[in-house]
């Protein structure tokens, strides 16, 4: 490799030379020269994957094993909207509402009021899931031993959703009985 690299900067200073000695000094310009340049290619795709462990310890939900390249084939998106049908995106105006940019901040408001109403019990992704003007939202949460509590909290969330989205809302939550369930592999 390296003596691949000296013989090419070789035949670009030679080039360089042979076409300064063909054209005048004052025509010359940086562009006319042109280098093989031989650095190995930056294709680092680092982000959303995560690094191994030696002893395999990491564990690793479904949602974090799937790398981001391999989203929409292996898995699905955390939200969906079919609420915007055809022509709805040229009909705004009559609407009255900018919809993309206003799912876009309805559904970061989702995510980050689920986190807070239901503190250290949300073990998954918060899956948002709109059609016509309906609001599903899906999650995975710890089984708790009060039972009221979460009744509680599933009637909050879905009124206080509801009044703020101004549309329906509703809850499809499952639990599961430890947060060792959850784990899908380990690196």
């Amino acid at each position: 490799m390296a003596t691949a690299v000296a013989l090419a900067a070789r035949r670009c200073s030679l080039s360089a030379a042979l076409s300064a000695s063909s054209t005048s000094s004052s025509s010359l310009t940086a562009t006319s020269a042109r280098c093989f340049h031989a650095t190995p290619a930056a294709c680092k795709t680092q982000a959303g994957r995560y690094r191994a462990t030696l002893n395999r310890t990491r564990p690793l939900t479904y949602e974090q094993s799937v790398t981001p390249d391999g989203i929409a084939e292996q898995k699905d998106f955390n939200s969906y909207n079919t609420a915007q049908l055809e022509d709805t995106f040229l009909m705004k105006e009559e609407m009255g509402q900018d919809l993309p940019h206003k799912i876009l901040l309805e559904d970061m408001f989702i995510r980050r009021f689920m986190h807070g109403t239901w503190p250290d019990l949300i073990l998954s992704e918060v899956i948002v899931k709109r059609q016509h003007n309906l609001v599903r939202v899906a999650a995975i949460i710890k089984r708790t031993s009060g039972q009221r509590t979460v009744y509680f909290l599933l009637g909050y969330t879905e009124e206080l959703l509801s009044l703020w989205l101004k549309c329906p809302v509703k809850l499809e939550l499952q639990t599961l009985e430890s947060e060792m369930d959850i784990v899908y592999k380990y690196i």
